[in-house]
């Protein structure tokens, strides 16, 4: 019976670690959580609550889930724009052309300091900041989505009941609903605007 428990103990204490650290939530993700949840809460008004919980506490589901997700996707996007930073800096430094379209400078002058041998690991570095300012900026503007989304809807199922109950059903989750499909439309109508026409 020690043994088991003694095994079961050392399960637990390998995988805890490996768990925890996957996405933690820092300090400023709760804090940014409850920015947005904040104004989510604002513009939904008494239907907040059916899409976190009861009155009591959906407020602060709002803030632990966002918190959680926020930093999962955070962790994901460093990932992925450390990739793309590699892949694009290996390219340009395999590039013949790269001279005539920077000046001049080969890739090792361009991004390098000194001798230039940390040439590509500051391409990277710069590169993986740009990409990831530019998915915090896509995550600032979903969010602001989503909480015009629910004004929006706000606005609906206050002005057409009958009509919102028919486009989103009489669950709890039809606040809900109507909020992802519309926060998704906008996002849909905002990306098309930014996209220069072909």
């Amino acid at each position: 019976m020690k043994k088991l428990v003694l095994a079961c103990a050392v399960c637990v204490t390998a995988i805890a670690p490996a768990a925890a650290s996957a996405a933690d939530p820092a300090p400023s993700d709760f804090k940014n959580a409850a920015k947005y949840c904040k104004a989510l809460k604002a513009a939904s008004g008494s239907s907040f609550a059916s899409m976190f919980g009861t009155k009591k506490n959906a407020y602060g589901k709002c803030v632990s889930s966002t918190a959680k997700k926020n930093a999962t996707e955070d962790a994901a996007q460093e990932k992925a724009a450390k990739t793309n930073a590699a892949k694009e800096c290996k390219a340009e430094r395999a590039d013949a052309g790269f001279a005539a379209a920077h000046g001049g400078k080969t890739f090792e002058q361009f991004y390098g300091t000194g001798n230039g041998k940390n040439a590509h690991g500051k391409c990277v570095s710069q590169k993986a900041k740009e990409h990831k300012a530019d998915a915090d900026d896509e995550d600032k503007a979903e969010a602001k989505d989503r909480v015009n989304a629910a004004k929006t809807c706000k606005a609906a199922k206050k002005s057409d009941p009958d009509r919102f109950a028919e486009d989103y059903g009489t669950r709890r989750n039809a606040f809900g609903k109507c909020v992802s499909r519309t926060a998704k439309q906008r996002a849909a109508e905002r990306k098309a605007a930014s996209t220069p026409a072909a």
